[in-house]
């Protein structure tokens, strides 16, 4: 549809914010009619939301064909046995139901099983590879609280492919060349977005990176060197090492450091109070944290007091299933014999983790494993014995970057696209094998590429509005102009709409006519709400003076034409925008 008349389509939009919305485009997408919410993280797209998502999944499909990629379309009910086969049929996430004959399926959350089963018993060859498919496809993960609108919901639109290889070698060459097509694809969607590495999650795999939009509300801290490309979520960001300022230790309180001498700390229970008392700064002592590994079996792990302790580079570090859990207090009290805030590694069974930035340590400051004591001056080796060092804490803003070029800074950004190379996790557990030119069985390296069409949406929004309402990219507008026509009872003014249209969209642009019978004020507003590219104003005052208003709504830049050059002027106008 090249042009729709507002006065007779269904497009309502509203004067105040919806109560459940948080961010601005949240609010935006409910009040400018995109989507009408059903349940809790369940939405109906109404028919200008439906005319952005059709344009994404052109682009996505385009890039994705381009690439060779061949579209398929997978159910949205699944077996759930074919989850039990991988051991994810238990995240939570998952929608499980029985139907009538009482067998078990579930509402997909995500593709791999299937994808994996529909290859697993034709591409029984070399020859067959490389695969690569993808879909568009409603997801469903049961959120236990869906939020922000289409950021967080249950049900949503996505687009997943899955490639196929022989070995690890080439599918990382499939990975580098879907990485390619996602970089085209956001270049072509008009959004401001980095490629930030990333942790795999429970899909699994050992390499992925996401798309993030970068928006001041987004859910993801990154971070970005201030002098190249890199950039990774905070999360799993590398922390480069530096060496530690010891010189507040000559002047603390507790006179020889070196010495190693109990004393007294009644009350002090956080690195915080210690470093008041002592007069040493945080990042020279050190805390002892308590976990319990996959066997429930207790650890130590030792960090510099000013640092944060990051789970997902501990979980990696000793290669655990699952992010370790911390002991309890009354665990902690079994484990060492003192309250939490006064414990620390010597005397203790179990392993001995420690951040690398321990490393230099020579004497520690910790608890004494005695309540209301700390003891100072003891010594790695002779004391305790640190079992390994990693890289454990969270990397922060001022840390040198990790690619040696500059330092890191902070933004925020919304994750739209999220790419995995993921070995042969899914291949192995569901014997999907092929043969190999020496005649050898093997699993397929797989990777997983996924876009949230209906978040990207929304990630545009709220990447590009402002204080009166959306500011749609062209890429991805539902029209790309607007004409408000003032006065829908004068004859000349309709008829000059209708020309000026039908001009428009044989240029190949759409274009909404605003020909309600409301006052002008009511329509600028609804016009600066739903942000298209370029708003067409006609007025009879205007009309019979020669003139049309054009405004560009990335600026709100107004400026006027005469009628018979209105044509050249707004595609000229259309041409700026961004």
């Amino acid at each position: 549809m090249k042009k729709m008349y507002w006065s007779q389509s269904f497009l309502k939009t509203l004067k105040d914010n919806p109560s459940d919305a948080e961010i601005p485009s949240h609010k935006l997408i409910v009040r400018a009619g995109l989507v009408k919410k059903v349940a809790p993280g369940i939405f109906t797209y109404g028919p200008l939301a439906l005319r952005s998502l059709r344009k994404i999944e052109a682009i996505i499909r385009e890039e994705h064909d381009n690439a060779g990629c061949q579209e398929l379309l997978m159910p949205m009910v699944q077996p759930l046995s074919l989850w039990e086969e991988t051991n994810r049929s238990g995240i939570p996430e998952l929608l499980k139901f029985k139907n009538k004959n009482d067998q078990d399926f579930c509402l997909g959350a995500t593709h791999e099983e299937v994808i994996t089963d529909y290859v697993r018993n034709d591409a029984t060859s070399y020859k067959d590879l490389p695969i690569c498919l993808y879909q568009v496809q409603t997801k469903y993960r049961d959120e236990i609280r869906p939020r922000f609108g289409l950021m967080r919901g249950r049900e949503f639109i996505m687009k997943d492919a899955y490639s196929f290889d022989q070995n690890e070698e080439l599918a990382k060459v499939s990975y580098q060349k879907m990485k390619k097509v996602y970089q085209n694809i956001f270049d072509r969607l008009g959004l401001e977005y980095r490629v930030v590495q990333a942790d795999s999650g429970a899909i699994g795999g050992n390499l992925s990176e996401e798309f993030q939009v970068l928006a001041n509300i987004g859910e993801d801290l990154l971070l970005v060197s201030d002098s190249s490309e890199f950039a990774a979520n905070k999360e799993i960001c590398a922390r480069v090492y530096k060496k530690t300022d010891f010189s507040s230790t000559t002047n603390s309180k507790l006179k020889d450091f070196t010495e190693k001498k109990e004393f007294e700390t009644p009350g002090l229970a956080t690195i915080a109070d210690l470093a008041e008392f002592t007069g040493i700064k945080s990042e020279c002592l050190v805390k002892s944290l308590f976990f319990k590994d996959d066997k429930g079996k207790p650890f130590t792990l030792l960090m510099r007091g000013s640092d944060e302790l990051n789970p997902i580079k501990l979980k990696k570090a000793l290669d655990l299933k699952e992010e370790p859990q911390m002991l309890t207090e009354q665990e902690v009290i079994a484990f060492t014999g003192a309250n939490p805030g006064s414990c620390g590694p010597q005397g203790l069974k179990g392993a001995v983790w420690a951040d690398h930035y321990l490393k230099e340590f020579t004497h520690f400051v910790v608890g004494a494993n005695k309540t209301g004591y700390h003891i100072q001056g003891l010594q790695n080796g002779v004391d305790f014995k640190i079992t390994n060092y990693f890289d454990l804490a969270f990397a922060q803003a001022g840390d040198a970057s990790p690619d040696g070029k500059g330092v890191l800074k902070e933004i925020r950004g919304i994750e739209v696209g999220h790419i995995f190379y993921l070995g042969t996790k899914y291949s192995k557990s569901m014997k999907a094998i092929f043969q190999d030119k020496n005649g050898k069985t093997q699993p397929f390296e797989m990777g997983c590429y996924g876009i949230g069409v209906s978040r990207t949406m929304q990630s545009a929004i709220e990447q590009s509005h402002d204080e009166n309402g959306i500011v749609w990219p062209k890429a991805i507008t539902p029209f790309d102009f607007h004409i408000a026509v003032l006065d829908p009872k004068h004859e000349g003014l309709i008829n000059y709409a209708n020309a000026l249209t039908d001009n428009l969209n044989k240029h190949g642009f759409s274009v909404l006519v605003d020909d309600r019978n409301e006052r002008p004020g009511f329509k600028f507003k609804d016009a600066d709400l739903l942000g298209l590219p370029v708003r067409i104003t006609l007025g009879q005052k205007g009309f019979e003076s020669g003139e049309v208003e054009v405004v560009t709504r990335f600026n709100n830049e107004k400026s006027t034409c005469d009628l018979d050059s209105a044509l050249g002027f707004c595609l000229d106008k259309y041409k700026s925008c961004k």
